[in-house]
């Protein structure tokens, strides 16, 4: 189905980068250990989804009914089986991102909310400091509009 073939299972891709993506699931070495149950991942998200299990933090909710998820695609697949509700997304078509807080569950649409969310009820978060960088550094680089506010940015 796709130029960039995986040689040790076959499996094809359409882009370069989700073969590279895949190649990960081979090692046999897992770089990241989960702290609570020693599961090892190939990379970071993997482990930060996986430790919702652990947390309890289930950040995608049903509006139809009271469940909630700790992944969209679980959300997803329940509204269409539950709730006959399809999602369809145009090809290549990026679905609205929420920010959420690993902490305690907070969830935004906003990158700006979710900051100073993390900056008033987790100040010595050390992801704040990461996150704080990166934002600034696409501010800094005219990437992306006011940090934290609407008003022209004075730097």
């Amino acid at each position: 189905q796709g130029p960039f073939s995986c040689r040790a299972c076959r499996k094809s891709f359409p882009l370069q980068r989700m073969l590279t993506r895949h190649l990960k699931c081979h090692n046999i070495q897992k770089r990241h250990r989960c702290p609570c149950c020693a599961k090892g991942f190939n990379d970071t998200f993997d482990l930060k989804r996986h430790m919702r299990t652990h947390t309890g933090i289930r950040p995608y909710k049903c509006p139809a009914c009271d469940k909630s998820f700790t992944q969209r695609c679980s959300l997803e697949s329940h509204l269409r089986k539950i709730h006959g509700v399809l999602q369809s997304y145009a090809y290549r078509q990026r679905r609205s991102k929420i920010y959420v807080c690993e902490d305690c569950g907070f969830t935004s649409p906003s990158a700006d909310t979710y900051t100073l969310h993390v900056l008033e009820a987790h100040p010595s978060n050390p992801m704040l400091s990461k996150h704080l960088r990166k934002r600034m550094a696409g501010v800094l680089r005219g990437e992306m509009g006011g940090f934290l506010h609407p008003g022209p940015c004075y730097l």
